[in-house]
């Protein structure tokens, strides 16, 4: 139960950026800030701080104009500075993470009188590591060995970027950031002067104190707010937790954007091994064994792991050119290899061959015993650069040597992965992984064979790894339901019955919105008819109209623009053809000119447009948002449902289209004061069953529906 200390330090503070800011007082903001305050304040705490009892999330879908992201920083802020816990926000896009950064916690902190600090978290890799700097400008080659295990002697140029980012770092110009760096750096360069965590030695790093990277930690531990992305914080999960944030059980998490987490999950999850790649590591390390032992064979026990791995290396390394042969019996890769695109070949249900899986279980052994050698291994070698530690083995030979190891264990831990879920039996009573194989495309030659699998749910993972191991959780979006309920959201992100699941209301008004069914609209299975509808209704559209037209295909998208008659094509602008950014600003500057627009865009615009007023005033929707589930991930589900007797079309594409068709219609209202009208082009809303329950789902516009 919350406290009334915190419920009138919430209140108080809420009052005063109101008043500050003269912002008008939403009720479903106030709403929302008390579901968040009820779900967190009633988390019970033992002794030691850990929460007890499982009734610690809420979902919230909150629309446009709710003040989603105040209400959450108002409402859990001060309830996890009380609790002793950490806020981590953590968005889907850039654009979001920004403006949450740079624009509501400095305005919150100003006008709040809360006191707190916050802080942006970042992976390694964004951060310049100080070892590989000072490398560099020694005229080191401290990569030649990893060199031939990738593409990656040095590059013309990088010592002379290293000397420009050096001098910055040191008058203090600089952080260390590759992001604040005020020009681009090439990612090849880049890649030299970065490390991951299996390579980083930490605090036996001799630049530990000045790191970029520890340096932000540092900062991160400080701060009670700390602002990340979805891709982070499942990495750090994945894990274990608390390796880059804090511990989950430190957490209360705040997932805005919160209907990408079970896709950005999958692909964490995904595991995929190229063969080629791996046949000519395994031969490299072959090689190099000679070299390692003669460099640090005369420490005893890196001297018998080196021995060690030459049996698993050759097993490895015959096993995977044997599973090859075995895949070349079942495969039929599909589409034409000429077509500069990858091609695929996907087990049905996730059922791989008996040969196939039997040939994965005897890789498991080999991957296994190289993943455990090479971890002993790089820990010797870490052990090496502490100087209270006496391993026999000089810091420069482990400095020379830990990076193409530490590599290599990675590498062998995937590989190890995909063979385990090659090998594996799925329970029949859940749904299996998904299990392909893919010809990657390529100028000469057959290409990279890939051996790929994924789990075709995030549910169990984000249940045990996010939901069951954080203090407590608030997910949010203006997209959550779909038909108007949780349910397709609880399947595909492991959320339970038993937590807290609410709509905001919106404090937009939508009768100002119209929403069209011309008679014109036709069946999309008539392409032609479609095309030709889509056209003649475009060719009619007033010269000075501010539209945003949107397509499921790149196709229709092209066909349609090529038809149009050049004064109205003159209008047009394509989001194949230009950036996002410039097309947005041309698309303004027209408007502002009094003059008509056109954004032709694709599914990307439907969820990342905001034109609000006079720059947006019709959206027109070419057709129903389906996707057909072709993906090897999306296939293999649709396969098990229709398996278990149930229907995938209306358990998965129809409430993700009912999404999406909310996404694209919720660009025309974006402020109080906007109107305008949302045209449908696809005539199966009004024939098909299911078009009903996608028009109930939307916000209330006004309807008017044109009869044949």
């Amino acid at each position: 139960m919350l406290d009334e200390a915190l419920k009138s330090e919430i209140q108080s503070a809420y009052r005063q950026v109101v008043e500050s800011l003269s912002l008008t007082p939403r009720y479903g903001q106030r709403l929302m800030m008390a579901e968040i305050a009820r779900t967190l304040g009633d988390i019970e705490q033992d002794d030691e701080g850990r929460r007890v009892g499982n009734e610690h999330v809420c979902v919230l879908e909150a629309g446009t104009g709710t003040g989603k992201t105040l209400a959450y920083l108002l409402a859990a802020l001060p309830i996890a500075k009380a609790r002793g816990k950490r806020l981590v926000i953590s968005t889907a896009t850039v654009a979001l993470q920004e403006q949450v950064l740079h624009q509501d916690l400095p305005r919150l902190k100003k006008h709040s009188n809360l006191t707190f600090d916050y802080t942006l978290a970042k992976g390694r890799g964004r951060y310049i590591c100080l070892t590989r700097l000072e490398q560099i400008l020694d005229g080191k080659e401290p990569q030649a060995n990893l060199a031939l295990f990738e593409q990656f002697a040095s590059e013309p140029g990088v010592t002379a970027l290293a000397e420009e980012l050096a001098e910055a770092l040191g008058s203090g110009e600089w952080s260390g950031d590759r992001d604040s760096w005020p020009e681009s750096i090439d990612a090849v360069h880049w890649q030299q002067l970065t490390m991951d965590h299996r390579q980083c030695t930490n605090r036996r790093c001799p630049h530990f104190s000045a790191c970029p990277f520890f340096k932000a930690r540092r900062r991160q531990d400080e701060a009670d707010v700390i602002v990340t992305n979805h891709d982070l914080l499942l990495a750090d999960l994945s894990l274990g937790g608390g390796m880059v944030l804090p511990a989950p059980k430190e957490c209360i998490y705040v997932l805005d954007e919160g209907h990408h987490l079970p896709d950005k999950a999958l692909d964490h999850f995904h595991s995929r091994v190229p063969v080629n790649a791996t046949l000519r590591w395994l031969a490299q390390f072959k090689k190099s064994q000679t070299e390692l032992l003669a460099a640090l064979g005369h420490q005893a026990a890196f001297a018998r792991l080196i021995e060690g791995v030459s049996e698993a290396l050759s097993q490895a390394e015959s096993g995977v050119s044997d599973a090859v042969q075995v895949t070349r019996q079942f495969a039929a890769f599909e589409g034409d290899n000429d077509s500069g695109r990858d091609r695929h070949h996907r087990f049905e249900k996730g059922l791989l061959p008996q040969p196939l899986r039997e040939q994965a279980e005897r890789l498991v052994v080999p991957f296994a015993t190289l993943c455990r050698a090479l971890e002993s291994m790089t820990d010797i070698l870490r052990d090496s650069l502490d100087p209270d530690k006496a391993t026999g083995i000089e810091r420069d030979e482990a400095e020379r040597w830990l990076p193409m190891l530490s590599m290599l264990h990675g590498r062998a831990l995937e590989s190890h992965g995909l063979w385990q879920a090659y090998a594996a039996q799925d329970d029949p009573t859940k749904p299996p992984q998904a299990r392909w194989l893919t010809q990657a495309f390529q100028e000469q030659g057959d290409g990279e064979l890939l051996f790929s699998a994924s789990p075709v749910s995030a549910a169990e993972t984000l249940a045990r790894h996010l939901w069951g191991a954080c203090f407590g959780a608030i997910v949010t979006s203006a997209t959550l339901t779909a038909l108007g309920r949780f349910d397709r959201l609880q399947e595909q992100a492991g959320l339970a019955n038993r937590f807290r699941y609410q709509c905001m209301p919106s404090a937009l008004d939508y009768s100002k919105g119209r929403l069209c069914v011309p008679k014109l609209a036709v069946d999309p299975s008539n392409r032609e008819a479609h095309d030709k509808a889509i056209v003649t209704f475009l060719s009619k559209r007033p010269d000075d109209e501010a539209l945003l037209v949107l397509f499921s295909s790149r196709a229709q998208l092209k066909s349609v623009s090529d038809a149009l008659p050049e004064a109205v094509g003159a209008r047009v602008l394509s989001q194949t053809r230009l950036p996002k950014r410039e097309l947005i600003e041309r698309h303004r500057a027209a408007v502002d000119g009094g003059k008509g627009s056109m954004i032709f865009g694709l599914a990307s615009f439907a969820e990342g447009i905001d034109l609000p007023g006079n720059y947006l005033t019709h959206v027109v929707i070419t057709r129903l948002p389906f996707s057909v589930p072709d993906d090897p991930v999306g296939a293999t589900l649709a396969e098990w449902i229709e398996s278990q007797g149930g229907n995938p079309f209306m358990r998965i594409s129809v409430p993700d289209a009912s999404i999406k068709l909310i996404q694209a219609t919720g660009r025309l209202i974006r402020k109080e004061g906007d109107s305008g009208t949302i045209t449908l082009l696809d005539r199966r809303v009004l024939t098909r069953r299911y078009g009903k329950a996608l028009l109930d789902a939307l916000p209330p516009f006004e309807r008017v529906i044109e009869q044949e």
